[in-house]
């Protein structure tokens, strides 16, 4: 790309849309092919009567494998176990990182919600929650990307706080619009993810926050309604070619490729969280009777909501949803595991249930 020295700050990075071809034929069918899947995952969504059941597990997923990207790595079983709060007994690190992504993420959702935009200021709100941090936009100078095999310099952002807010003020007008392109909105979302990271704004966290970046521009354009789809697994299973597209964008102004991948990506992950979702409401009917059975008169479908709400659950987590005092919460609890629906693990003084079948589907 003209203008560009891997080992010179790039601020010579120009705003969004580039000078290509972007409509070709095939960016346009792919692009046709995930929008299908996309508003087949949207309508599919709607259709269930408690949408948010689904929202724990799979933004947790989500948050997990964008976290993962970055070299922060947890188990499903510590992931679950921090979402119940036992981090006074693991202090695990990695897995308070992936809480934190999931937090950052629905807070943005709200901020975005109230002003009905994505702006700079709510992506430095997202990157904050992300690190538990006050830092703001990128100050220092000789910031540099490196390969980690051999430590050479592969990129140089944006140097300057007034540039790199420059950039970043002309991406917040891109991405809401202001009549600067009729792109189609994933063929725009590849666009901006690219934009976003190449002024790498902040000292740390970007990866991440412009992953959730994808999910809010997503939810914004109305293409899904929750942040159900699960991108941050496909770019991990395809890391070296996401790098690399990256990069020949910057290099060679390669557009049609990273388009194309990542708008293959958002079909491929439509399809895959379809599955997952498939695969917890059969489970979750599938189990329907067991639960009744067990329980008899005193089953209740917000108890069986809340078993497909958490893979690890707890007496407290009855309680605070109104299911049932204490010593009943328990009892509730011990009849399930009779049946073999849950299996109960002591950590510390406290016992957790796990929902085996839910578990296994979440982890595959």
């Amino acid at each position: 790309m003209k203008g560009f020295d891997k080992n010179k700050p790039f601020n010579a990075l120009a705003p969004l849309p580039p000078k290509a071809d972007l409509e070709n034929v095939e960016v346009l069918k792919a692009t046709i092919q995930a929008n299908k899947l996309l508003a087949e995952l949207k309508g599919y969504c709607q259709t269930l009567p408690n949408p948010n059941l689904l929202l724990n597990t799979i933004v947790l997923q989500e948050s997990k494998e964008s976290s993962a990207i970055e070299n922060i790595v947890t188990t499903q079983d510590e992931l679950y176990k921090e979402t119940l709060r036992i981090s006074d007994t693991l202090k695990n690190a990695a897995a308070k990182e992936v809480i934190q992504y999931r937090e950052a993420m629905y807070w943005g959702l709200e901020q975005m919600h109230k002003s009905g935009i994505i702006s700079t200021n709510l992506l430095v709100g997202v990157m904050q929650r992300l690190r538990n941090t006050d830092e703001n936009i990128r100050k220092t100078t000789g910031t540099k990307l490196a390969n980690p095999s051999n430590n050479q310099v592969v990129y140089t952002p944006p140097e300057g706080e007034e540039v790199i807010r420059e950039k970043l003020k002309a991406l917040e007008n891109f991405v809401n619009d202001n009549g600067l392109s009729d792109l189609d909105s994933l063929i725009k979302m590849a666009l901006i993810h690219y934009q976003f990271e190449a002024i790498h704004p902040f000292s740390d966290g970007n990866g991440r926050t412009g992953r959730i970046l994808n999910v809010l521009y997503l939810i914004n354009q109305n293409l899904i309604n929750l942040p159900v789809l699960y991108l941050s697994y496909y770019i991990i299973q395809n890391k070296s070619d996401y790098y690399r597209l990256l990069r020949e964008v910057t290099e060679l102004g390669n557009w049609k490729e990273w388009v194309l991948f990542i708008v293959k990506g958002v079909g491929e992950t439509s399809a895959l969280t379809l599955n997952k979702i498939n695969a917890i409401l059969e489970l979750k009917s599938a189990s329907e009777e067991k639960i009744k059975k067990a329980l008899k008169a005193s089953y209740s479908r917000e108890l069986s909501d809340l078993l497909y709400s958490y893979p690890y659950i707890k007496i407290k987590i009855l309680e605070e949803n109104g299911i049932a005092k204490r010593q009943t919460a328990s009892e509730y609890l011990k009849k399930l595991e009779k049946t073999g629906f849950l299996e109960s693990v002591k950590i510390g003084k406290e016992t957790y249930y796990i929902n085996k079948g839910l578990m296994q589907i979440l982890s595959k």
